[in-house]
């Protein structure tokens, strides 16, 4: 089989090439820039005929990406790609997942159908997914779904010594147990009143019995950190020792980042799927993994086979 060509789309430069030398994969030249009205310019500078193709883009910001992604995409297909492909370490436009209120939008299920068109297969890092069961409801494309939750479990077990792992709230519970598990640690999980996106409470249950071990709040995602500030002072007022703070992706809206360690934590630690200084846990073999399957998946796939595969690693 060919190598594939990675593409990084803009700010994916340095992610690509680690997973371009873990795949053994070629890293291809693309070139954006904006016009002066704000409309993007793709352009792919490395040849892709008869060749697979996988676009590396983390979708933080996605409202700034997408156009660019799936212009790249559309090109690499015009341009001959055997196929199209697409890692995204951070799938957004995940939550909104009901209509909460009247006319609201669906935009998960509406930017699944946006991107599925364009790519052959996708790879992502656990996705928010609370009231679907997979991606195969959201994405019409073969899918896996890469899981923190053993990269982190080695990262607690060799950097923290006597540690209990906190979960924000009762969705939390089911993964929360599983890093537990492979840390070989307590756990707990708080119960957590939201009233707005920046109004949050917790409360620990039986959390005094823990003073003697290291707290670490763990989250799938770390945005405003309203509920990881809410409980590091809930620890300070129960006498807990400061608490490293661990989030699978480190969206970290606004001021989040700083008002999270003023606010307490001895330490704020993130996998590597945006980059961000709290980047120290990596997910990049697992994707890497994950992304040659897909490939070689798809390209052994006939023409007359159906594009929904779901594959979870």
């Amino acid at each position: 089989m060919t190598a594939p060509v990675l593409f990084p789309m803009p700010g994916n430069d340095a992610f690509c090439a680690h997973l371009a030398s873990l795949m053994h994969a070629r890293q291809g030249e693309l070139d954006y820039r904006r016009f002066p009205d704000g409309e993007s310019y793709v352009r792919l500078d490395t040849p892709v005929a008869g060749f697979d193709v996988a676009l590396i883009c983390t979708l933080n910001a996605p409202d700034e990406k997408t156009l660019a992604l799936l212009f790249a995409a559309r090109t690499a297909r015009e341009l001959g790609a055997r196929s199209v492909g697409l890692v995204a370490p951070y799938l957004a436009y995940m939550r909104q997942d009901k209509r909460f209120q009247a006319g609201e939008a669906l935009t998960s299920a509406q930017y699944g159908a946006l991107l599925s068109p364009a790519f052959d297969w996708l790879v992502t890092v656990d996705p928010h997914l609370h009231r679907h069961k997979s991606l195969d409801d959201l994405y019409s494309v073969p899918s896996a779904v890469v899981h923190a939750a053993p990269v982190i479990s080695e990262w607690v077990r060799e950097q923290l010594a006597h540690a209990v792992l906190i979960g924000p709230d009762s969705e939390s519970e089911q993964w929360v147990g599983q890093v537990a598990a492979g840390a070989g640690c307590p756990y707990l999980i708080l119960r957590k009143t939201r009233r707005g996106d920046r109004d949050v409470s917790v409360s620990a249950p039986e959390i005094k019995r823990w003073r003697d071990r290291v707290p670490v709040l763990i989250d799938d995602i770390i945005s405003t950190a309203r509920t990881m500030i809410a409980a590091a002072a809930h620890f300070k007022d129960a006498g807990m020792q400061a608490p490293v703070c661990i989030g699978v992706h480190g969206v970290f809206a606004g001021t989040a980042h700083a008002d999270l360690l003023a606010a307490g934590a001895a330490r704020v630690v993130t996998c590597n799927t945006i980059p961000h200084p709290t980047n120290a846990i990596d997910l990049a073999p697992a994707l890497a993994q994950a992304a040659a399957r897909m490939a070689s998946h798809t390209t052994q796939r006939s023409a007359g086979h159906s594009r929904r595969d779901g594959v979870t690693t």
